[in-house]
Order: structure tokens, then C-alpha cells, then sequence
């Protein structure tokens, strides 16, 4: 069954190329989606695709991209809107 996970991830994760490793995890994993920079530093995804594979890209999450430093994750989970195609950086 298709779910989607909506997360929010805080620390140093901007301008460390979290957001393009973001999407090429979720790409691996045949995951849709958005990921982008929030004003107050963080940076929220939203995916969509199997729950097994999400859980693996809110796994990655917690560690990020090299030279990210993950402090804290929020995470909540969904019915899947299929209203994505690809994984993208907005």
C-alpha cells in the first residue's frame, strides 16, 4: 500500500547538499515527491510510495548528507495523493 510521509528535518541542513541527496535517495527508491529549503532553516520533504521505502528515506534522514548535522525530525504520515510525479527540489 502507498502512504505519504511528510517530514521536517532541523540542524545544519542547508547549504550542504541535503536537498539534492534527498531527492537521489528517494529517487533509489522509486519514491515521489518534493524536497525544499524552509525560511527559518530547515527543510521539509514530502514522499510518496511504498511504506517500506519511505521508512528508508526517514531512516537516511537522520543522519542527511555528508556535512549535515541532523539535530531533531518531525515526521507524520498520510494517505498517498498521487499528485507527484518524480522527486523534485522546489
Amino acid at each position: 500500500m502507498e502512504k505519504r510521509l511528510h517530514i521536517i528535518v532541523s540542524g545544519r541542513v542547508q547549504g550542504v547538499w541535503f536537498r539534492a541527496s534527498a531527492r537521489d535517495k528517494a529517487l533509489n527508491l522509486g519514491l515521489a515527491g518534493q524536497v525544499w529549503n524552509r525560511v527559518d532553516g530547515r527543510v521539509e520533504i514530502i514522499a510518496e510510495g511504498r511504506e517500506d521505502d519511505l521508512r528508508l528515506l526517514l531512516k537516511w534522514c537522520e543522519d542527511g548528507s555528508a556535512g549535515s548535522r541532523v539535530d531533531a525530525l518531525e515526521s507524520d504520515w498520510a494517505q498517498c495523493s498521487a499528485n507527484f510525479d518524480g522527486f523534485e527540489i522546489v
